[in-house]
């Protein structure tokens, strides 16, 4: 393991090996997220390669997002049992195994088993708690600035390799676009065979930023009763169900809807594909500006505030979708106000969970509010692909998640001010 002289190494340079954790997390959520965000860009082509219909594909889609945020809660608990490093692992090699057996497909139903379940059940293992996890627990100080940088891994690796994914996909065929992925996903996983460690006290440090000495580690327990107890604590708050419910219709908006469906829908109003799978990427790039300023504005400003800026300009864009006329130049405004704004909600949501509920548990309850995130996404996902099979258009349903983000922006200040941790029992 190159983790103990590396941190020595490091360390007499005054660098913190939290840092290397980073690094390594940002690559295998990057990884992850191109594998979560391939099938947008491979929609169509399965379509005309197989003759399915859109609400087939749909469906596996949607089975795939929702496993995404339903094993949310409990990969915080298997983190938290099992370790950071050997999830992960778990996790590349179940979504690389899915990726694989998926070149060989012929059927619907084996879209729905190999994309929805295993590729969903996989990523579902580390999940977005994966983020919260390394920020809680190996940061202190600069907390909020890492969670935008691994939230930014992840919305950004989904959008970023559209383009590349697109053009292997027209000049190659999509098989070729899920070999890339899968040599991807293992160079990610020797990455963080190599380098992560669970815990700084592993490595005899104390988190960034903690002027004591290193904080325990969280206790394992059992799996389903240390989830199913975070919930129980964390459900007779008003502050979970505001965040939980908004969540959910971040979830509509973003990865369920654009994601997902933004290269059909510009398909749709004469749109080349590649030139879709383009705005996708110009996303990603001002995406990632967008969620590490979050997380940079999220240490220093009221996270409430900041969320209701995030979800009603997130709102607006999305109801001026339609009147862009799809030109080169209204798809570039509406991809770079709207790419500033795509995952930019979860520093702050992620900081105002771990005020409310603990430092501890704050992996275990975000677990639980990321599950509405991925169920708002299911039903974006599939609800979006049965308009577009029943009335032959998908404007109803972005109008729908527009009107949707204006309601969660009246809805966060019901959170109220500052308050205690909800004690563990």
């Amino acid at each position: 393991m190159l983790s103990t002289p590396l941190a020595a190494a490091l360390a007499r340079r005054d660098i913190h090996y939290a840092w290397v954790v980073v690094a390594v997390t940002f690559l295998s959520m990057l990884v992850s997220a191109g594998a979560v965000g391939a099938p947008g860009v491979l929609l169509l082509p399965l379509q005309r390669e197989f003759g399915w219909d859109t609400a087939d594909i749909s469906t596996a889609m949607a089975i795939r997002l929702l496993l995404f945020g339903l094993m949310g809660p409990f990969a915080a608990a298997m983190i938290n049992r099992f370790g950071v490093r050997r999830m992960v692992l778990s996790s590349l090699t179940l979504v690389g195994g899915g990726l694989l057996a998926s070149l060989a497909m012929r059927e619907v139903w084996q879209l729905i088993l190999l994309w929805g379940f295993v590729v969903g059940f996989g990523t579902g293992l580390t999940a977005m708690v994966l983020g919260a996890t390394i920020a809680t627990r190996w940061f202190v100080a600069r907390r909020g600035l890492v969670i935008g940088l691994l939230t930014a891994s992840s919305a950004t690796g989904q959008l970023v390799f559209m383009p590349l994914l697109s053009m292997l996909t027209e000049a190659y065929g999509w098989r070729s676009a899920i070999a890339l992925l899968c040599g991807l996903i293992a160079v990610a996983a020797l990455a963080m065979l190599a380098l992560m460690r669970d815990h700084p006290a592993n490595l005899g440090l104390s988190a960034f930023g903690e002027v004591e000495g290193a904080p325990p580690a969280v206790p394992a327990g059992a799996i389903l009763a240390a989830a199913l107890g975070a919930l129980r604590n964390a459900a007779v708050t008003r502050t979970f169900w505001v965040l939980f419910a908004t969540f959910f219709i971040c979830g509509a908006s973003t990865n369920g809807l654009i994601q997902t469906h933004l290269i059909p829908l510009c398909v749709d109003f004469s749109v080349p594909e590649v030139q879709a799978a383009g705005l996708l990427a110009l996303m990603g790039i001002f995406d990632f500006v967008g969620t590490v300023g979050s997380g940079w504005l999220s240490d220093r400003y009221d996270n409430r505030w900041l969320l209701v800026w995030y979800y009603g300009l997130r709102g607006l864009s999305l109801l001026y979708l339609p009147y862009s006329d799809f030109t080169l130049y209204g798809l570039s405004v509406f991809a770079v106000f709207y790419g500033l704004d795509w995952i930019a909600t979860v520093p702050p949501t992620v900081r105002l969970t771990a005020e409310r509920f603990g430092r501890e548990r704050a992996n275990l309850v975000f677990g639980w509010i990321f599950a509405g995130h991925q169920l708002g996404a299911a039903a974006a996902a599939f609800g979006a692909g049965l308009s577009r099979s029943t009335l032959q258009t998908y404007l109803p349903a972005f109008a729908t998640a527009g009107a949707l983000c204006l309601f969660a922006a009246v809805l966060v200040p019901m959170i109220g001010g500052r308050a205690k941790p909800v004690a563990a029992e």
